[in-house]
């Protein structure tokens, strides 16, 4: 368990500002919504929904907006319902891409998708061709300053922890999906906090993306693509190199 995670090295990501946080609500109610629904409204039994509402709060969401989008999905108020879908596609310099949508309308998300790849240089690909490259894995991010090494090495790996890597600031450890609830509670019993954690789709490799215009190209798809209301989550697999990241900021 050891190195520099390259999967998450990209920090494309803008700050939050109200505009974007008012989207960022939107996903984070739907997802504690479908989730209330597929497995009920209390959060010790379940996972799922215990996860997203963890999300609400690092978002700073309300207390009653977590509650009206359990009960939604409960049946408690009334409420949309929502169906998931994969789209998978290429963006510029061949970097493969996943856009996990939660909608209430697949055909307007589907040319809403289909639109974005067109007009930022991308292509959608056929079921399989791109999600074959990743996998789905617990991810926990955590600040340096929270723990030593040492120690968040052995209460992870005794949890089941997969993997346990590095960047300038945090700790990033990786979880088969089987082993995530253990190793979330090991933390929290620990009272280590983190600044994320999920589930998320990890690239088994990674494109390198060498050249400027390429790496900024890219970004302004996955910018696009996470503006849509309908998008939960963009996965790619592109390795752009600090050197080329520091010259778009």
């Amino acid at each position: 368990m050891s190195g520099h995670n390259k999967w998450s090295s990209i920090k494309h990501k803008k700050a939050a500002t109200d505009s974007k946080r008012g989207k960022i609500f939107t996903k984070i109610i739907r997802e504690i919504t479908v989730a209330a629904k597929a497995g009920g409204g209390d959060i010790d039994s379940n996972p799922n929904l215990r996860l997203a509402v963890s999300k609400a709060k690092a978002a700073n969401m309300p207390a009653d907006n977590i509650s009206r989008a359990i009960k939604k999905g409960t049946g408690e108020l009334e409420g949309v319902t929502y169906e998931e879908a994969l789209y998978e596609g290429y963006g510029p310099g061949g970097v493969g891409i996943l856009v996990q949508v939660l909608t209430d309308n697949k055909n307007r998300s589907a040319s809403d998708i289909r639109a974005v790849f067109t007009r930022k240089g991308g292509s959608l690909a056929s079921q399989g061709a791109v999600s074959y490259q990743f996998q789905r894995k617990g991810f926990f991010e955590i600040s340096k300053d929270a723990v030593s090494e040492d120690d968040l090495f052995m209460l992870v790996t005794d949890a089941g922890a997969e993997d346990l890597k590095s960047d300038e600031e945090n700790f990033e450890v990786i979880t088969e999906l089987s082993a995530f609830e253990d190793v979330r509670k090991a933390l929290e019993n620990a009272d280590i906090e983190c600044s994320r954690s999920e589930t998320a789709q990890l690239p088994d490799t990674l494109i390198a993306v060498a050249e400027v215009e390429t790496a900024k190209k890219l970004l302004n798809m996955i910018d696009a693509l996470e503006d849509n209301d309908d998008v939960q989550n963009v996965y790619d697999n592109s390795d752009i190199p600090q050197n080329i990241l520091e010259q778009l900021e």
